[in-house]
């Protein structure tokens, strides 16, 4: 293991992890934002929406997301849409996430009984208030271990970024492996950035799971 080699490019690393963990950040972001919206929109059976929301749900996830970024990167420049690799990331994250996190949030949901909205709205909630105060509470308590892990499985997806000249940590490994011919140190490299990015939100995801049930969610 070459020590000095390692040290030498650990500034890239560091720039690479950075530029991963923004991208993955706004992408998680959007995707939950996504996730409650298409949930709600099956939750209350809204006509054309709930079928749109299932098309969506079912193209993304049987559609590898290095396939959506060489759309998005090689594709649509054909049409004149030309796109920065960061923002061919953001979106193609997003909307791989987005299936996911709608799913995770419609078994949330549906985890609730359909009689505590019914109890809410007969003493004189409004629908809104319900739904804020009594039906997502609970459901995003339910939702949080399969939240952490979407999390997770979605920073892991920014590896295929390189497919797209996204300077990301992958993009870092094997450049460096082509010139220097050090796969050991490069590759190792990788894997402590990787556990460095994913094992705080691992840890933190079982906490906040242990809370939630200690404080009477998700049983």
């Amino acid at each position: 293991m070459d020590l000095s080699f390692m040290e030498r490019f650990l500034p890239m690393y560091v720039t690479a992890a950075q530029l991963t963990l923004t991208i993955a950040v706004i992408g998680i972001a959007i995707s939950v934002v996504i996730g409650i919206a298409a949930s709600l929109a099956l939750y209350y059976r809204i006509l054309g929406l709930r079928q749109l929301v299932a098309v969506y749900v079912e193209l993304s996830r049987n559609t590898p997301l290095l396939v959506q970024l060489f759309f998005l990167y090689f594709g649509l420049p054909k049409i004149g849409i030309r796109l920065s690799p960061e923002l061919c990331g953001i979106i193609g994250l997003s909307f791989l996430g987005g299936a996911y996190m709608t799913e995770t949030f419609r078994a949330g949901l549906e985890t609730v009984e359909r009689i505590q909205s019914e109890s809410a709205l007969s003493l004189g909630m409004s629908q809104a208030a319900t739904m804020r105060y009594v039906v997502l509470p609970q459901a995003m308590a339910v939702s949080v271990p399969s939240l952490v892990a979407n999390m997770i499985f979605l920073i892991k997806e920014t590896s295929v970024f390189s497919g797209i000249a996204l300077a990301d940590l992958m993009y870092v490994t094997k450049d460096l492996i082509g010139i220097y011919y050090q796969t050991t140190e490069a590759l190792f490299m990788l894997v402590i950035a990787y556990l460095v990015l994913l094992l705080p939100i691992s840890l933190f995801g079982s906490w906040a799971e242990r809370r939630l049930r200690y404080a009477g969610f998700g049983n």
